[in-house]
């Protein structure tokens, strides 16, 4: 509430301090006639209920708006978490009725490649190659919906020991395949390293290598990918930026969605749960993901998180 003048607090305020000084006024009988005390006295005890009258008012009307809208907010946080299970009811629902023709398919398909002629072969291929690919969508689906609820095993964390080891598994990786992509890292090390962070060091890892690796995945040979590191205010924020084929603009939300690709990505590999992935883990420990791109000149993506670790529920 505020204390303005024109405030009701502020008239409030200036109801006692008028009541207060007729009343001493009156009491030290400063050169008054007796008439004019009486009157005075009168007068400072009227103000002065009338002021806690009006006092009591505003407390009461404060108390019963802080109540609705604590009630309001209590009601959206269970909207929130009844679509969030509902959710999760439907990933679980959708990972037992596929994972069965899946496993069903692929298991036709290495009994076909045993017995069909040469001319089968390459269709025989891709089915099984799709097939794959299903099973790690829902292998990864799998892993969404657990991770929404069940508990963190935290300890303590090295970030920047955790950030080394996912950007060399992504070099590594890209050399395998032969791409020359150029991943840059910069880490602090004056006046002080990057302190360890609370969380879960394999879902910690999980959220870098992803990051990392969409950036190596979409940046084209000769790009760069530059992994940076900062603290600030209690705060570890890992960012990693690239010279690659970036996010359209209408794109920027999408692509944190379950199954979200951005328009100019959708013929590349990938299922559209990377990133999805990586808000989940950084909600988890209390962390925030952002993005900002610019479509044919590159992206930034960065993941802050507090040192102290999450302070919500499911940890442990």
């Amino acid at each position: 509430m505020s204390a303005g003048p024109g405030s009701g607090l502020g008239v409030i305020r200036w109801v006692l301090a008028a009541s207060a000084v007729l009343a001493v006024a009156a009491a030290a009988h400063v050169g008054l006639p007796d008439l004019t005390v009486t009157i005075a006295s009168r007068v400072s005890l009227l103000l002065l209920v009338t002021g806690l009258l009006v006092l009591l008012a505003a407390a009461l009307v404060s108390g019963a708006r802080r109540r609705v809208e604590g009630r309001e907010r209590a009601a959206r946080l269970q909207a929130q978490e009844e679509a969030r299970a509902r959710h999760r009811q439907f990933l679980r629902r959708l990972d037992h009725e596929l994972k069965n023709p899946l496993t069903a398919v692929r298991a036709a398909v290495a009994d076909a490649s045993r017995t069909a002629g040469p001319a089968l072969g390459p269709n025989l291929e891709v089915v099984d190659a799709q097939s794959r690919r299903m099973s790690r969508l829902l292998t990864d689906l799998r892993k969404l919906a657990e991770l929404e609820t069940s508990a963190l095993a935290l300890e303590d964390v090295d970030l920047a020991e955790t950030v080394q080891d996912a950007v060399g598994a992504v070099i590594e990786e890209a050399a395998g395949r032969g791409d020359a992509v150029r991943v840059r890292l910069d880490l602090p090390a004056a006046p002080w390293p990057l302190p360890h962070v609370r969380g879960d060091g394999d879902l910690l890892y999980s959220a870098v290598y992803n990051i990392v690796a969409n950036a190596a995945k979409y940046t084209p040979g000769g790009g760069l990918v530059e992994v940076r590191g900062r603290e600030e205010a209690g705060n570890v924020t890992i960012e990693v930026a690239d010279t690659g084929i970036g996010v359209p603009e209408q794109d920027l939300e999408i692509v944190f969605r379950e199954l979200g690709r951005a328009g100019n990505a959708r013929g590349l590999p990938g299922s559209g749960l990377g990133l999805a992935l990586v808000r989940t883990i950084a909600e988890r420990h209390g962390g925030t993901v952002g993005m900002a791109s610019r479509e044919g000149v590159g992206t930034r993506v960065w993941m802050t998180l507090p040192v102290s670790g999450p302070s919500s529920p499911g940890a442990r």
